[in-house]
C-alpha cells in the first residue's frame, strides 16, 4: 500500500508539472526585491511592505483539466486565490482576472463560476482583462489581501510538529480529483473556517503554513518543506481523510479547504483547538527533521519519498530566499 502511494505521488502530474518553475525562479530571481518584498518566489502570496502594513499578492492559472467545467473552473479560479491569501494569516481585498474563450456560452459559464465564488468568498471582483474567440479557453486570477503577521512557507524548522487541517463535510466531484467543501455551505460557514488561519497567524503559533493545493497533501507538504530547508517523517495513516474515500486517491486530491501549518515547542495544542473550534479536521501527522528527505510511514512500512538533498519540487528553497527571510 505504501508504495503504491509513494509511486502515485512521485508521478502525479500534479505535482510533477511544478518543477518547470526552477528555471523561471533562476531567470526572474535578479528582479524579485527591489527593497520591499518581504516574502517571495515559494510563498503563496508574494509579501509587500507597504507604508507600514503588509499586501498580499498572488496569481492562479486554472489547471486546464478544470476548463472541461467552466463554471467550476471560474469557481476554482476564486477559491484558489482565496486560500492563497487566508494560508498566509491574511485577508483579501479584492481580485482581477484574465478571461479567454471560444464563444459566448463558455464565457459566460466561467464568468458565472467566478460570480459564484466572489459572492461565497466575499471578495470583489475589479477588473481584469477579456480575450473573446479565443483557440481555448483559459482563466486566471490576480488578488491583493493584508496581513497583520504573514506566515511563510519558509518558517518549518526540524523538531516542529506538522499538522494538517481540512474541512472535510463535502464531496467529490465526479470528473477531477476535486473535494466540495465550499460551494454547498454559506458565505458565513465558509469564512468562519478561514479565519481561524488569521487568527493563528496574529497570534504567532505556526511557524510556516501552506494551503493544500493541486499537489495533494503529501506533494503540498514537500514543497512547504523545500522551501524550509528542512525533511520530515510523516504518518501518512494520520492525515484526516473523509469516509467513503480510499486514501490513495484522498491523497492525490485537492481537498478545496484544506492546509497544513507547522508549529514549534508548546504552540501545536493552542493551534489545533483553533482549527478544531473553526470545524476543521485537525491532526499532527508528523515531525520536521533535519535531514532533508521527507519519509512516509503507514502502519509498519517506512518509505523515503523525496530526497530533498537531490531532488527539485519546485526549486523554490532557502537558497533563493531574499534577505528579509533569513533572520
Amino acid at each position: 500500500m505504501l508504495k503504491e502511494i509513494v509511486d502515485l505521488v512521485r508521478n502525479y502530474e500534479g505535482l510533477t508539472r511544478k518543477k518547470p518553475i526552477s528555471p523561471i525562479i533562476k531567470e526572474l530571481g535578479p528582479v524579485e526585491d527591489m527593497g520591499r518584498t518581504v516574502h517571495g518566489f515559494g510563498e503563496d502570496c508574494a509579501v509587500i511592505d507597504h507604508e507600514g502594513r503588509f499586501l498580499l499578492l498572488a496569481a492562479e492559472s486554472i489547471w486546464s483539466k478544470l476548463l472541461e467545467d467552466p463554471e467550476w473552473a471560474g469557481y476554482c479560479s476564486v477559491l484558489a486565490n482565496v486560500n492563497d491569501v487566508y494560508a498566509m494569516g491574511g485577508r483579501p481585498l479584492a481580485v482581477v482576472n484574465t478571461l479567454s474563450f471560444r464563444d459566448e456560452q463558455e464565457g459566460r459559464l466561467l464568468a458565472k463560476g467566478m460570480r459564484e465564488g466572489s459572492l461565497k468568498f466575499k471578495v470583489p471582483i475589479v477588473g481584469g482583462h477579456v480575450q473573446p474567440a479565443s483557440d481555448s479557453p483559459a482563466i486566471s486570477l490576480f488578488i491583493l489581501g493584508a496581513a497583520q503577521n504573514p506566515l511563510s512557507s519558509f518558517g518549518c524548522r526540524a523538531g516542529d510538529d506538522i499538522v494538517v487541517a481540512t474541512d472535510l463535510d463535502g464531496r467529490m466531484k465526479s470528473r477531477f480529483l476535486n473535494f466540495d467543501s465550499t460551494s454547498g455551505k454559506s458565505s458565513e460557514d465558509v469564512l468562519f473556517r478561514l479565519e481561524a488561519f488569521v487568527e493563528i497567524a496574529d497570534k504567532g503559533f505556526a511557524s510556516a503554513a501552506k494551503d493544500i493545493s493541486n499537489p495533494g497533501v503529501l506533494g503540498t507538504l514537500a514543497m512547504l518543506l523545500e522551501t524550509s530547508g528542512v525533511g520530515a517523517e510523516v504518518d501518512v495513516g494520520g492525515i484526516p481523510k473523509p469516509e467513503g474515500i480510499d486514501l490513495s486517491s484522498w491523497i492525490l486530491t485537492y481537498p478545496g479547504c484544506g492546509f497544513i501549518l507547522t508549529c514549534g515547542g508548546t504552540r501545536t495544542e493552542e493551534t489545533l483547538d483553533i482549527l478544531r473550534n473553526r470545524k476543521f479536521a485537525a491532526a499532527v501527522v508528523g515531525r520536521a527533521t533535519k535531514e532533508r528527505k521527507m519519509r512516509v510511514s503507514l502502519e509498519d512500512e517506512s518509505r523515503v519519498l523525496f530526497d530533498l538533498e537531490s531532488e527539485i519540487i519546485t526549486g523554490a528553497s532557502p537558497a533563493h530566499a531574499s534577505g528579509a527571510r533569513d533572520e
